[in-house]
């Protein structure tokens, strides 16, 4: 035989192995799915009749595109930024008509603005996928991949699947904080606290049921430093509205200890906690640290700190948004969550407990 001819049939089976391995790899790609409220929403309340929306301008002017996309950031918003980290295509909305074929096997957002843990959170904001609907939704999703790689397949990419799980601050902001509000008049900080605490054990043992077993729980951040709750609380100097702010002080160590409980009871780290506050509060108390130089205003807005009403093309508008640490009344900028996410990546446990993301994917990879 030649050197030449060797040479070819060499190079031909390396190119067929590589080839046929290509797409295993991709298809072993971690899939990723993303449930909670606006800071995680990635575009589902576009398919809705609901006031809770982000498809105008200026929303996404920074995004690739330069155009809205139902993300309430002037970019990229949280689950962008994790998928990107950890080498993934973002996650499509459930909702979009895009989520088909291939594109089911990398996950799925589920997220919608304005809802919380309880039902009656973000009534005001009319069709929204409350966090029932959405676990409904996941389900209808699983029987979808089943139809592509059958269910065996199906049910180890759901258990191998990163989850994440933003809930909590509507229920402070859209509900027990609401101007016409029952559950004030009903319970004390405190009883309304632990309700939440209760009820979100049962979502996230319903999560578990469904399959999850890794799952990233974020709490709530500083809901007094917002400028939204700096604007209505009337605060003259920047100080954060402390009602606001005794919320996040009780609710966060309640919820630390409801995940450690259940992870507990499973006998897994299956629940991760994700100090929003922590995370948060860092840039928000030394802004110029990180190169902001305002986490008292908000980039795009109106009224005192821009935090009054939401941000339309009508609005005040920064001209750098990598100056403000947030982009609307409630939502931080992409740079602020960029800072946040850095911190779920390699944070330690005054971040992310029992274990940071890195570890997370590190320790999984070996299973």
């Amino acid at each position: 035989m030649s050197t030449f001819l060797l040479t070819w049939i060499i190079m031909t089976v390396a190119l067929s192995v590589t080839l046929f391995l290509m797409p295993q790899q991709t298809n072993a790609a971690r899939a990723f799915f993303v449930f909670g409220d606006s800071l995680v929403d990635s575009g589902n309340n576009n398919y809705l009749v609901t006031t809770a929306r982000a498809d105008s301008p200026p929303y996404g002017i920074d995004y690739p595109t330069g155009r809205p996309t139902g993300r309430f950031s002037n970019g990229l918003n949280l689950p962008d930024i994790i998928s990107e980290q950890i080498g993934s295509e973002p996650t499509l909305p459930i909702l979009s008509p895009e989520l088909t074929g291939e594109k089911l096997l990398i996950g799925a957002n589920f997220a919608s603005a304005g809802i919380g843990i309880l039902n009656d959170t973000g009534v005001q904001f009319l069709n929204i996928l409350r966090i029932g609907r959405q676990f409904e939704l996941f389900q209808e999703y699983q029987e979808r991949v089943s139809e592509i790689i059958g269910s065996d397949k199906t049910q180890q990419l759901v258990n191998g699947a990163l989850v994440l799980m933003t809930l909590g601050g509507n229920d402070f902001v859209n509900n027990y904080f609401f101007p016409i509000s029952t559950r004030r008049r009903q319970s004390s900080l405190g009883e309304f606290s632990q309700l939440l605490i209760s009820e979100y054990k049962k979502i996230l043992t319903s999560l578990y049921e469904l399959g999850a077993r890794r799952v990233m729980v974020t709490g709530t951040g500083p809901l007094g430093c917002v400028p939204a709750e700096l604007a209505s609380s009337g605060s003259v100097n920047g100080e954060c509205a402390p009602e606001a702010q005794q919320a996040a002080a009780i609710f966060n160590p309640l919820l630390v200890q409801m995940l450690q409980g259940l992870n507990r009871e499973i006998g897994s780290d299956v629940f991760i906690g994700a100090n929003a506050f922590n995370t948060n509060a860092d840039f928000i108390n030394n802004p110029q640290r990180f190169g902001f130089v305002t986490s008292k205003v908000a980039c795009c807005g109106q009224g005192a700190y821009n935090g009054q009403g939401v941000c339309t093309p009508l609005s005040t508008l920064c001209s750098d948004r990598n100056a403000y640490a947030f982009w609307d009344p409630f939502h931080p900028t992409e740079k602020a969550t960029r800072l946040i996410v850095q911190q779920i990546m390699t944070g330690s446990v005054e971040y992310m407990n029992p274990m940071n993301l890195s570890t997370i994917m590190a320790l999984d990879s070996r299973i």
